[in-house]
Formats: C-alpha cells, sequence, structure tokens
C-alpha cells in the first residue's frame, strides 16, 4: 500500500477530468455489469510510465469526437480489490499497471497493457484509444 498522501495527486489527475474512482470489488462489478454503451477503465499506478504517458495520454484521448459514456479508475497498489476485480475482467490479459480498458456493454473490446503504455507517447496512447472510441463509442 502507498500512502495517501502521495497517490492523491495521481488519482486527481483523472478524476479532476471527470473519472470516477472505482474503490471496491463491488463498485468494479456494478459499473462494468449495468454499463450500457461504453466505459473506460484505467488501472492507475505511481510508476514513472503512468505519470508521463499513460495519464496524459488518457486525458488527451477523451478530448475526442467520440468518447466513452462512462469514465472509471481503480489504483495498483492502493485500491487492491478493486483492482483485482477489474482484472478478472481484463482476461486473458495478465495483471499490468498501467493498463486500459475498454467496455462495450459489459464486454471488453479494446485493451492496453503497460508494454503497450512504457516507452509510447502520450499522443501515442491518444491516437491509440481514440481508433477505439470511433470503433466502438
Amino acid at each position: 500500500m502507498y500512502p495517501a498522501e502521495l497517490v492523491q495527486p495521481m488519482k486527481e489527475d483523472l478524476t479532476n477530468v471527470g473519472f470516477q474512482e472505482l474503490l471496491s470489488a463491488n463498485e468494479v462489478d456494478k459499473a462494468i455489469n449495468e454499463s450500457t454503451g461504453t466505459l473506460l477503465v484505467v488501472v492507475n499506478s505511481v510508476c514513472g510510465c503512468a505519470a508521463g504517458n499513460m495519464r496524459p495520454g488518457v486525458k488527451l484521448s477523451i478530448q475526442h469526437d467520440k468518447k466513452p459514456a462512462q469514465l472509471t479508475t481503480v489504483f495498483a497498489g492502493v485500491d487492491q480489490d478493486a483492482v483485482a476485480q477489474a482484472r478478472k475482467y481484463f482476461l486473458p490479459y495478465p495483471p499490468s499497471s498501467p493498463s486500459i480498458a475498454l467496455f462495450k456493454d459489459g464486454k471488453l473490446v479494446h485493451f492496453l497493457e503497460r508494454h503497450h503504455i512504457e516507452g509510447g507517447s502520450a499522443q501515442m496512447i491518444a491516437a491509440n484509444l481514440q481508433a477505439a472510441y470511433d470503433e466502438f463509442c
């Protein structure tokens, strides 16, 4: 577990632009199982690639004409039950943080693993997500 004061600014980086925190396994189940349309689930992280590439890329991606109807986030190493539950919905992909999942009507339709994020620019991540939004949103 990371100290709350350390991760709060990293959480706010997404919640300040409209992402809803999912803090429990029940909240994850409800968000995914009761979603209609598209839902983005971002597994946030303290790692450098989350700060340098993932969060900026995700924020840039939602400035697109098409975007998910619901924006949610869980935080690896903090919201452990929520993250573990979210990862069950990401199967067959292995656990990865950070990562980004797009669901449509409760089904996983697009997924970015850590190896897609680290080494990529925020613009590349945004373009990848925007292409998925064009297809599924």
